[in-house]
């Protein structure tokens, strides 16, 4: 095993497949709404051809190892989130490119989703730091990622080029070995 590879995860709420093209079509009907695509770097894919293009991009990333999130009980792409900036000599990547579609926000899939990554993150590959980085104004991803457990370390003043050409701060969080065992029984209970 190493920090390049993509196996299935399976959790009790999600399905993490590695992305593949067979994905396009429940990706693209997962992401309809625009409000899904607020706070990505992409925008939003307008059809099919769009679509594919998007992940055909992220399996081209040679810093991106992407997964699509599947509903296990209904077996529907919901959703995408990926491992970037992978750096195995630090041993030390972060968690995004993450979206589910607007019937699968406020359940346990990506919560479930998170922990089978940090999981394979700390107990697998053996990182010492896992991290994420969101758009300052993205309240909603915030909250999300300090549910998790993670320790908002700072922001990255002008950091990133929005899809619109505007100027994104990037929220910085990350999480550690060490935190990892309370935090793992904390996101069990």
């Amino acid at each position: 095993m190493t920090w390049y590879d993509r196996p299935l995860l399976i959790g009790d709420h999600v399905r993490l497949e590695p992305l593949d093209l067979h994905h396009v079509e429940g990706l693209h009907a997962a992401g309809r709404d625009p409000d899904t695509w607020t706070w990505m770097n992409t925008p939003q894919p307008r059809d099919l051809d769009d679509t594919r293009a998007y992940v055909e991009r992220a399996l081209a990333d040679p810093d991106r190892l992407a997964w699509a999130q599947v509903d296990p009980r209904t077996g529907e792409v919901a959703g995408t989130t990926s491992y970037y900036e992978i750096d195995p000599r630090h041993r030390g990547l972060y968690i995004g490119h993450t979206w589910i579609g607007t019937r699968w926000q406020r359940t346990a899939l990506n919560t479930n989703a998170k922990s089978l990554l940090l999981r394979r993150a700390f107990e697998e590959l053996g990182a010492h730091r896992v991290g994420w980085h969101t758009d300052l104004r993205n309240e909603r991803s915030q909250r999300a990622v300090e549910r998790l457990g993670a320790t908002r370390e700072g922001v990255l003043r002008v950091h990133r080029v929005r899809p619109d050409g505007t100027l994104r701060d990037t929220v910085v969080y990350s999480m550690t070995a060490e935190e990892w065992p309370s935090l793992k029984a904390r996101l069990s209970a």
